[in-house]
């Protein structure tokens, strides 16, 4: 009988309780081995005795719908450089893999995006662990898959936003700017566009200038349409190549602010009335979508059958509509971004839709 572990990394998104049941149900269920989710992630390897809770079914069977993680996650804290209560710098990788045998594990399962992937797997090779590895990011930016958890649900809240932003835009002739996460790809910005019927959509695959925005705004003013509807990513850039973030009191920087600057971009040029609507880390969390706990149980399923197949320092991935496994370091060795020949590019400027540049 094998015991197993599973642990959640990196930012928190919908759909990672369904992979949890998932890997629940297949090992427990199918194989009869013991399942241990691991408490926050690495942290909980690193505490003495290390933090991990044993997983039944009965345990697990109702968070299908659940939005976040019952495990509990991070996005801090590098393990090989890690900030110490007393300002030092510590490599505590030792201290993880000591916790992964002090469970007595024989594999692990990490959920997480290629940042986190790149953690585990270099804390794999180090200790000799086996490790199988789930996508998980709303960004959907991992190379070789085309769907990671979290990123459905995220749109699917985008897009509920645009579609409440018609109507107060109309009701007010406003212009109104959506602007969403998604790192340093555009794919939450151009699905959720095209679904939720935005007039402009900002990408930072796609260089743009605050003209040619202006242009369609005003284009739309002289046939009678009183209101406009803009979505941007947030690593969208000034049109001088400035990018907009943010500094928080423990010094972190994260992006934020390219709606507002476009806004008053707008309103100084045109004159529209322009607001703002920073979507944030509601895109986040929520009850996921039908589609992200089919593909959350789907993964759940295939990493345990890797387990099974010792296929270890491998990730499952959504290839042509079916699960397919590669080696972890071929996953993370590519980043996805928005094509801006691809489908939905084409399919963005086929409805007339402005992506800002002078296509």
């Amino acid at each position: 009988m094998k015991r197993i572990g599973i642990l959640t990394s990196g930012g928190d998104c919908a759909g990672l309780n369904a992979a949890i049941r998932a890997v629940v149900h297949r090992a427990v269920g199918t194989y009869g081995w013991e399942v241990f989710g691991i408490r926050q992630a690495t942290l909980g390897l690193m505490a003495q005795p290390p933090q991990a809770i044993a997983l039944e079914i009965d345990k697990v069977d109702g968070l299908l719908v659940a939005g976040g993680t019952i495990l509990g996650t991070t996005n801090k804290g590098d393990p090989f450089a890690f900030p110490m209560p007393d300002g030092t710098i510590r490599d505590r990788s030792e201290d993880i893999i000591a916790g992964y045998h002090q469970l007595g594990l024989d594999a692990m399962i990490g959920i997480g995006g290629d940042g986190s992937m790149a953690i585990l797997r270099r804390l794999a090779q180090q200790g000799n662990l086996n490790l199988v590895a789930i996508p998980k990011t709303i960004d959907n930016d991992v190379g070789v898959t085309e769907l990671s958890i979290g990123f459905d649900t995220a749109v699917s809240i985008a897009t509920e936003a645009l579609d409440r932003l018609h109507f107060t835009a109309a009701s007010h002739s406003r212009v109104m700017i959506l602007e969403v996460m998604g790192r340093d790809a555009g794919h939450i910005a151009i699905s959720a566009g095209i679904a939720g019927g935005a007039d402009v959509i900002l990408v930072p695959e796609i260089p743009y200038t605050v003209e040619r925005v202006c242009y369609t705004i005003k284009e739309r003013q002289e046939q009678g349409k009183n209101y406009s509807l803009v979505v941007v990513s947030e690593a969208v850039r000034t049109e001088t190549g400035v990018c907009v973030m943010s500094t928080d009191r423990l010094g972190q920087c994260r992006y934020g602010g390219i709606g507002q600057y476009l806004a008053d971009e707008i309103c100084t040029r045109i004159g529209a009335e322009t607001r703002v609507t920073v979507l944030g880390h509601v895109q986040r969390g929520g009850t996921p979508s039908p589609l992200e706990r089919v593909i959350a149980s789907a993964f759940g399923v295939a990493a345990v059958d890797l387990i099974a197949e010792a296929q270890y320092d491998h990730m499952v991935t959504w290839q042509k509509r079916q699960v397919v496994s590669v080696p972890i370091p071929e996953a993370i060795a590519q980043y996805r971004a928005v094509n801006p020949h691809g489908t939905l590019v084409k399919t963005a400027r086929g409805l007339g839709i402005c992506l800002g540049d002078e296509h």
